[in-house]
């Protein structure tokens, strides 16, 4: 089943921003987008944006970050991962979910940072 919530940014490429597969949501890479345009503050605020998008998009299905079991964080540059995880470790709180992190060539729309995510949220709750 293919989820969207109305309050996000719309995706920037053709793909769904959340899907539910069993008890799983699966959330696409998030970008530090608010209204369609990139926020200004480096990888500090777009990490913040893209977990609240991330957060955002499991709301509108019943879930919550502490929902959230894996993520993978990209990274245009791997000397950002410092700074990148005391805005994730901010906004994940005591809550630890598996996660890679690495950096990529590039992102879309000139992003420094892009978050995906698995939440494990059973439909029946």
């Amino acid at each position: 089943m293919l989820c969207h919530s109305e309050a996000m940014s719309a995706p920037v490429g053709p793909y769904t921003p959340i899907v539910r597969a069993g008890d799983f949501l699966v959330v696409s890479g998030q970008l530090g987008l608010v209204e369609g345009a990139m926020v200004a503050g480096g990888v500090v605020a777009e990490t913040k944006q893209a977990i609240a998008n991330l957060a955002g998009l499991l709301e509108g299905q019943g879930a919550s970050l502490t929902d959230v079991v894996k993520t993978t964080v990209f990274l245009r540059h791997m000397r950002d991962f410092p700074i990148m995880n005391e805005a994730y470790t901010e906004a994940f709180g005591d809550h630890r979910p598996a996660r890679s992190a690495f950096a990529v060539a590039e992102l879309p729309m000139v992003a420094l940072v892009e978050i995906e995510a698995w939440a494990y949220a059973p439909s029946d709750r």
